[in-house]
C-alpha cells in the first residue's frame, strides 16, 4: 500500500499539474494499481479526469474486446482445436453496453458504464469516449482495418488530441498502430467475431494488417529522445502526456526504416 492517500480531489490536481488542461480531448491507457492507494478506486480515477477536461473536453479510452476474436488465433492459452467450432458458434455477440473491455485495466472498465459515455462497435477494437467530440470521435468505426484511417484513432490524430499515460507504457500505446497502417505492403489477414446484424447474431470477418506490438516499446524509447514528452507523477504512477500527432508521425517514419532495413 502506498504510504500517501490517493483521492479524486488529488489526482484532479496531480493531473492538472502534469498538464492535462479544461478543454482537452486526451486518449488515456491506465493502470490502476500505479497510482497506489485510491479511495474510491477507478470510479474516482475517471471523476478525477473529468473534473480537469469537463465537459468541453473529451476523454477517449481504447476499450478493446480482443478476446471475441477467431479461437484459432488464441496462443495465451490456446484451447482444444475440437472446442473451436462450438466456440464459433456459441460466442455472444460483441454489443458495446455490456461486452467487457477484456484485459484492458480496471479505470476503462468503470468508464465505459458512465453516464453519457458512448462506445464504437468495432467487435474487437472499440473506443468508449466521453465529452464534447465523442460522437465525432466514434461514428462509424470500420470493421475493416480497425485501427486505420477510418478508426477513431485517424480521427483524434485529426483534432491533434493528446496521449496520456498514467503508469502505462508505450508497449501498449494504441496510437503507434495507426502508424503501421502507413507503412507500405504490410502483411493483410483475415479477423472475425460476433456481432448483431438485424438483430441476429452473425460471424463477421474482416481484413486487417498484423501488427507489430512487440516493437512498440523500442519505438517509444526512442520517440521520446527527440520529441517533447511531459512527464510527472500522478499519485505514485509515472505519467507521460504527448501530442497523438507527433508519436504516429514518428512512429511511421521510424516503422519504415526499422521494417525495410530489417528486409533489406
Amino acid at each position: 500500500m502506498s504510504q500517501e492517500l490517493r483521492t479524486r480531489e488529488s489526482i484532479r490536481n496531480d493531473l492538472l499539474q502534469l498538464g492535462v488542461e479544461k478543454g482537452s480531448t486526451v486518449l488515456v491507457h491506465s493502470s490502476l494499481s500505479s497510482l497506489g492507494w485510491v479511495n474510491g478506486g477507478a470510479v474516482a480515477v475517471n471523476l478525477a479526469l473529468m473534473d480537469v477536461v469537463t465537459e468541453e473536453g473529451t476523454i477517449v479510452m481504447p476499450s478493446q474486446s480482443d478476446d471475441m476474436s477467431d479461437p484459432t488465433d488464441w496462443s495465451q492459452p490456446p484451447v482444444p482445436e475440437e472446442w473451436v467450432p462450438e466456440i464459433l458458434e456459441t460466442m455472444p455477440a460483441y454489443h458495446p453496453d455490456y461486452t467487457p473491455a477484456s484485459r484492458m485495466g480496471k479505470v476503462v472498465e468503470v468508464f465505459r458504464t458512465f453516464p453519457d459515455v458512448s462506445r464504437s462497435t468495432h467487435p474487437l477494437y472499440s473506443f468508449a469516449a466521453w465529452g464534447k467530440h465523442k460522437d465525432e470521435i466514434l461514428t462509424q468505426h470500420s470493421a475493416e482495418f480497425g485501427l486505420g484511417e477510418k478508426s477513431p484513432l485517424q480521427r483524434l490524430y485529426d483534432m491533434d488530441a493528446h496521449v496520456l499515460f498514467i503508469g502505462s507504457d508505450f508497449d501498449a500505446c494504441t496510437c503507434f498502430h495507426l502508424a503501421e497502417y502507413r507503412i507500405p505492403d504490410q502483411k493483410t489477414v483475415i479477423k472475425g467475431a460476433p456481432v448483431f446484424k438485424d438483430g441476429e447474431r452473425v460471424w463477421q470477418k474482416f481484413e486487417d494488417i498484423e501488427f507489430q506490438e512487440e516493437r512498440f516499446q523500442s519505438l517509444g524509447e526512442a520517440f521520446e529522445q527527440v520529441k517533447h514528452v511531459t512527464k510527472g507523477q500522478v499519485g505514485s504512477a509515472e505519467c507521460r502526456l504527448f501530442s497523438i500527432q507527433e508519436a504516429v508521425d514518428y512512429a511511421e517514419a521510424w516503422l519504415n526504416f526499422h521494417i525495410f532495413q530489417e528486409a533489406d
